[in-house]
């Protein structure tokens, strides 16, 4: 078994160090030697924290031999974005300014998980301050590959957990997502990806200021779980929900809420707004549709979903205003081109006056009314996470065109963060050598039904990772054990 554990779901992995079958040390090894084999060619673990996991892996073993009972996650590897800290560690946003700024304490999410006896193993990499591009590529650690082929991107801004997680170097990954951040690198790298309800998951974000931030940015991140099966998405929710002191944002609602009669009516909408969609993402999404009526949801093709592009114009301003102030400081620590992606938002999207601020305020609760009362007729949708395949390393960034693209692309993620509601990535296949996906999207605070839905699917469809990446091609797909 020790050779195979990095291939193991993370259930399996806590389940054979509960049982005594592997040390949390074996396996956190076994970890090790993947990223070592691995990381080398797609650079997605960042900093890597072999000693410190080794010791922690120690003492989960320790609490074992002593007969206590050990968490759902024992001895779980997982890595933890650069944005989100660990103590001990440096959160450096991937920008050479912080590579000093060591974390005094764990994120919320990042206690939670270790808590319930979860390892981490190291930062993933990121775009510069998050804000770099869509493409995860850092001042301070320089490009991840996508492992399927380099010449795609892996997404972001949460693509090194993607990555790492895609190719067995750790089970699961902690990202977070304003508008697809995790579930974009999800569809790009083959892995399931969780951005949960506004509320559900406690959160700490402020890191390079004691003042919390403006409330655009308080209401759309979201942390959120990247794993390679739905089981090991749903292990990581029922770990992360809850409350926490440090976040009153927090709200004790139950993880699992009543059932509803069934069949559970589903929406399909394969091109949101109209604007476009690939014919290997609506096949994609067709695929999954197909799946979710054998598993017998009541799935139905809607014309359109509500307000987005109205949606799309709230989110750009409302954020674009909440920005600005801070936007000449911050465009000084992105490095060279690192500041091209906002800096065309900022030239596209004026900052919004007081006046028209509080009325996009009101805009944005009418367009979670509308939404309110379209997951009420409809309790789950089925569409994209981005409306095209893999797109090349830095196309947002280039010029208008490749922004306007990836923006385009991104825009149910876009539209459901501003919501607010929770949305699940699963693949669905693999298309002209690249992995396809799609997102499942529920009512607020009903994760478990995304959760159920995009179980169906992969029960249907199969799960398309761990890899070993090739350079400039397909990766290789790692037998199960």
């Amino acid at each position: 078994m020790q050779d195979a554990l990095w291939k193991m779901t993370a259930a399996a992995q806590a389940e054979a160090v509960r049982a005594g079958q592997v040390s949390a040390l074996e396996l956190v090894d076994s970890h090790l030697e993947r990223i070592a084999e691995v990381n080398p060619r797609v650079n997605a673990v960042t900093q890597l924290l072999a000693e410190r996991a080794r010791e922690d892996a120690g003492q989960v073993d320790r609490r074992r031999a002593a007969g206590e009972a050990l968490g759902p996650l024992a001895g779980v590897p997982f890595t933890v974005k650069e944005s989100t800290p660990v103590e001990g560690v440096p959160t450096t946003f991937g920008a050479e300014r912080f590579r000093d700024l060591v974390a005094r304490a764990d994120a919320p999410p990042v206690a939670r998980l270790r808590a319930a006896g979860a390892v981490p193993i190291g930062h993933s990499n990121i775009p510069t301050l998050i804000l770099a591009g869509m493409h995860t590529r850092s001042e301070l650690f320089g490009d991840t590959v996508n492992p399927w082929d380099a010449g795609r991107t892996p997404g972001g801004s949460s693509g090194g957990d993607a990555v790492a997680v895609a190719t067995g170097m750790a089970a699961l990954g902690l990202g977070n997502d304003s508008g697809g951040s995790v579930r974009v690198p999800a569809q790009f790298c083959g892995v399931a990806g969780l951005k949960p309800s506004t509320g559900r998951f406690p959160a700490d974000h402020r890191v390079l200021s004691p003042d919390d931030p403006g409330p655009a940015s308080q209401m759309l991140v979201t942390d959120g779980p990247l794993a390679r099966s739905v089981g090991d998405l749903r292990l990581a929710y029922e770990v992360l929900a809850g409350t926490d002191p440090r976040d009153p944002r927090a709200v004790p609602v139950p993880a699992y809420g009543d059932a509803l009669p069934w069949p559970v009516k589903v929406a399909v909408v394969a091109d949101p707004g109209g604007h476009g969609v690939h014919p290997a993402v609506r096949g994609a999404v067709e695929t999954a549709a197909a799946a979710l009526r054998d598993a017998g949801y009541d799935v139905r093709e809607v014309q359109d979903v509500p307000l987005m592009d109205e949606a799309l114009e709230a989110y750009g301003r409302i954020t674009v205003t909440e920005f600005a102030p801070t936007w000449p400081v911050v465009r000084r620590l992105l490095g060279e081109g690192g500041d091209r992606y906002i800096e065309m938002a900022m030239q596209r999207t004026p900052p919004a006056s007081a006046d028209e601020l509080v009325k996009l305020m009101g805009t944005w609760m009418t367009i979670r009314r509308a939404w309110a009362e379209f997951l009420d007729a409809y309790p789950l949708l089925l569409g994209p996470s981005f409306t095209e395949p893999p797109v090349e390393p830095g196309l947002e960034s280039r010029d208008r065109a490749g922004r306007d693209r990836v923006g385009s692309g991104l825009r149910l993620c876009s539209v459901t963060s501003f919501v607010g509601v929770p949305a699940v990535a699963v693949p669905t296949g693999v298309v002209d050598g690249l992995p396809a996906g799609v997102q499942v999207v529920g009512r607020a605070f009903r994760e478990d039904l995304c959760l159920d839905a995009a179980q169906a699917i992969e029960d249907r469809l199969g799960v398309l990772t761990p890899l070993d990446p090739r350079a400039g091609g397909q990766g290789d797909r790692v037998p199960a054990p």
